[in-house]
């Protein structure tokens, strides 16, 4: 495998995946960003990440973390956007943000739905909901994609309600979180050779071995681990949307404790793939 260009703390190496590119979810770092906003950013950068998921500014005036972003060689490529704000209309507010960022992806990673009460109704709903919104998106150059979350594999009619929202996404594309298409039921790597030109973006997080999933969305967000020693089949989703060429980001997302040991390692096996 060759394309992507991430430096090591102590070690560099660079490998070209057709123009796609390992970045970070800066969701995984939240509780530092708490604490230091600057220190966080400058430890993303000693990673040699140089692209970012995220959307917000952790309390900073847009200027001062934006010029802290332009310090640190950082790019938001993607921001985040809720659900009711997309189904309410505010897509102004959220165009004006990834502007603002110089972003060219819009991710919404959540369905509004009360408790496991998740169906074929709220999917069309979603559906939708994205269509009208991934239009007007569109026509302002940038690309929504939705991240589903293990509750869109439930069954229905012959496949599940992911089928349905992937057949029927005529202005919008998809982010594949790995770790959360595996607890929902689904084979990462299967779907993505079952909707090849649907995924734009993933996210690279791995599960625990021993660890059963289920169709909630929910999970002990210790149960991410290092890439390549838990349960995910990270190398061969790799390998193949390196062969697919149509996602364009990598986002490593590590949401547990151990996250700033983590990342480092998880980058030392990215780069051990061939």
């Amino acid at each position: 495998m060759k394309k992507f260009t991430v430096v090591i703390i102590l070690a560099a190496f660079a490998m070209s995946l057709n123009a796609q590119e390992v970045g970070l979810q800066l969701y995984s770092l939240r509780n530092q960003f708490k604490t230091d906003v600057p220190g966080t950013l400058q430890l993303i950068n000693s990673w040699g990440i140089t692209n970012l998921e995220g959307g917000g500014t952790y309390g900073l005036e847009m200027d001062e973390f934006k010029g802290l972003l332009k310090k640190n060689n950082l790019d938001v490529v993607s921001v985040g956007a809720g659900y009711d704000d997309l189904k309410d209309g505010n897509i102004d507010k959220i165009i004006e943000n990834a502007k603002t960022f110089g972003a060219k992806y819009v991710m919404c990673a959540w369905i509004s739905h009360e408790g496991n009460n998740f169906d074929i109704a709220k999917t069309k709903e979603a559906t939708e909901v994205f269509n009208t919104a991934g239009k007007k998106l569109k026509e302002a150059g940038l690309t929504l994609a939705y991240h589903a979350h293990g509750y869109e594999f439930r069954p229905y009619e012959d496949g599940t309600l992911f089928d349905y929202m992937a057949k029927n996404a005529k202005d919008f594309a998809f982010e594949m979180d790995v770790y959360w298409v595996q607890h929902g039921g689904e084979d990462p790597l299967a779907l993505l050779n079952k909707y090849p030109d649907k995924f734009v973006l993933l996210h690279l997080k791995d599960m625990e071995k021993g660890v059963k999933g289920n169709d909630t969305g929910h999970e002990d967000v210790e149960t991410n681990v290092v890439l390549g020693t838990g349960q995910v089949d990270i190398a061969g989703v790799v390998k193949r949307a390196q062969e697919l060429g149509v996602v364009e980001y990598m986002f490593i997302e590590d949401e547990c404790s151990r996250v700033v040991e983590q990342v480092p390692q998880s980058l030392n096996f990215l780069e051990g793939l061939e």
